[in-house]
C-alpha cells in the first residue's frame, strides 16, 4: 500500500495555468495539447489537484450545446491528466467526481468524454456510446485535431454518463 499523500482538490486559479499546460503537454500520447491561452481563458472550468504547491492532476469541462433543445445539452470532460508519480492515488477519480458534482447545477442530459482510458471512466459509471451520438463534439473539436484525419477512425472511445437515469447517485 502506498503512503498517503496530502492532496487538495480545488478549482484552478490563473497562477495554475502554466502547470496545467505542462501537465497536459506531458501526456501527448493520451491528450490533445491545449494552447496556454486556451487554458487561461477557460481556467474557471478546470479542477486541479495540488500537492505541496505543485499541480499534479487536472481536468476541465465544457458545455456542448444541443441546438434548439438546451435541456438536452451535454457536458464534455476534457484534459484529464495525472502526473505519473501520483497515479494510483485516486486523484483522477476525485477530480472527475468533483466535476460531475459541480456540473449537476446545470442539469445537463449527460456527461461525455472521448478517451483512451475507457476502464477509468467505466469505473465512474460511464458507458461506451457510438461516436455518432456526439456529432457536435466531432464537428466543433475533433475537426481541428492534428493527430487524426478522421474522427471516426480515431482510436479514442466515446463514452457517456446519463444524468437522466435514476441509477446516477
Amino acid at each position: 500500500m502506498k503512503d498517503e499523500i496530502r492532496t487538495d482538490i480545488r478549482p484552478a486559479v490563473l497562477k495554475d495555468a502554466e502547470q496545467v499546460f505542462n501537465l497536459i503537454r506531458s501526456h501527448q500520447e493520451d491528450l490533445i495539447s491545449r494552447p496556454i491561452g486556451d487554458i487561461i481563458q477557460n481556467i474557471d472550468r478546470f479542477i486541479v489537484c495540488e500537492v505541496e504547491g505543485r499541480v499534479v492532476g487536472c481536468a476541465a469541462w465544457h458545455i456542448l450545446p444541443e441546438i434548439g433543445e438546451p435541456e438536452r445539452a451535454s457536458v464534455e470532460i476534457q484534459s484529464v491528466a495525472v502526473d505519473q508519480a501520483y497515479r494510483r492515488h485516486h486523484i483522477g477519480t476525485r477530480i472527475v467526481s468533483r466535476i460531475l458534482t459541480d456540473i449537476r447545477r446545470f442539469d445537463p442530459a449527460q456527461a461525455i468524454v472521448l478517451t483512451f482510458a475507457p476502464e477509468f471512466f467505466t469505473s465512474l459509471g460511464f458507458k461506451v456510446i457510438p461516436k455518432t451520438q456526439v456529432m457536435h463534439k466531432l464537428y466543433m473539436g475533433c475537426i481541428n485535431c492534428t493527430k487524426h484525419a478522421n474522427p471516426f477512425t480515431c482510436p479514442e472511445i466515446a463514452m457517456a454518463l446519463d444524468f437522466r437515469k435514476p441509477s446516477y447517485p
